[in-house]
């Protein structure tokens, strides 16, 4: 019973992961075309990751690491709590 739902989260978030850094691509690419609310429903990590990076005087290549690291880790936790709803909303079949 662990080792089910160890592995369905385990799946569950290597594809939340998967959706997470797809959609931040999309997101970026389309963001000068895309009305706010709609890329912040399809990427909410890009805004987030916006919000929390602080205005430190960094390298660039340090700034936009940390970006894309909270940016990537937003849209998986967003998307992991989709296909877990998803995934709990799916009705399950009993043999018997």
């Amino acid at each position: 019973m662990l080792q089910n739902r160890l592995l369905r989260n385990v799946l569950l978030g290597g594809l939340g992961l998967l959706a997470g850094f797809l959609a931040l691509a999309v997101a970026v690419a389309l963001e000068p075309q895309v009305p706010m609310p709609l890329l912040v429903l399809l990427s909410p990590g890009l805004k987030i990751a916006e919000l929390i990076m602080p205005d430190t005087h960094g390298s660039l290549a340090w700034t936009f690491g940390w970006f894309l690291r909270i940016a990537i880790i937003g849209n998986a936790a967003f998307y992991y709590g989709i296909f877990a709803l998803f995934a709990h909303l799916l009705p399950r079949r009993h043999t018997g």
